[in-house]
């Protein structure tokens, strides 16, 4: 028979067979949120499955995933507070998951040393950049950037070209982020339809 925690008949077996997903971590979180360390520990080790399956159903390297975990359950422990019990417990977690993933790949695409090649490749720039075989697809290319308006066109080079963020275009031009995004799928369709 498993023993039952003090005051509210949560098994410590570990599984709470009385108590499932949402239903259980939201009583865990009250319980924490009134001081109680067990159920504290309890919420945070029952969550770690479930940030774990969302960060490796998004993230692919598996050190990403660790770490995002871990700064899924330090936001948790910090935030914990602002939890409302009147409220679902697995959107509000989702919500940090989802916000800890953006700063996590953000951080990563910002150094952007990951896509950088040596100009001393020569095999890379061979093969990749002075290819004749490839000059009449880039020409065709020039031609279907050059008739775009001058905007739409910088925009869209700036986003897909030059790797500038949404925001770092919307900046520049005087532009709202959506504006600059609709902007850079529009002509992304564009060419598509014009080069095949």
């Amino acid at each position: 028979m498993a023993l039952s925690q003090k005051g509210w008949g949560l098994p410590m077996t570990g599984n709470h067979s009385e108590l499932r997903g949402q239903d259980l971590w939201r009583e865990l979180a009250v319980k924490a949120q009134q001081g109680d360390q067990r159920a504290y520990a309890a919420l945070l080790r029952d969550i770690v499955p479930f940030i774990r399956a969302v960060a490796s159903g998004s993230l692919a390297n598996p050190d990403w995933v660790d770490d995002l975990v871990q700064d899924v359950l330090v936001s948790v422990h910090k935030s914990l507070s602002t939890y409302s019990d009147d409220r679902p417990f697995k959107p509000w977690l989702s919500a940090i998951i989802q916000f800890r993933r953006t700063d996590l790949l953000r951080k990563y695409y910002k150094n952007r040393s990951n896509k950088t090649v040596g100009l001393d490749d020569l095999e890379f720039s061979a093969q990749h950049v002075t290819n004749p075989a490839f000059a009449g697809e880039l020409k065709d290319i020039e031609a279907a950037l050059a008739d775009l308006p001058d905007n739409q066109r910088k925009v869209f080079e700036m986003i897909k070209i030059h790797g500038y963020s949404a925001q770092e275009v919307a900046n520049e031009m005087g532009m709202s982020v959506s504006a600059v995004k609709v902007s850079a799928h529009r002509t992304m369709n564009k060419l598509k339809d014009r080069l095949g």
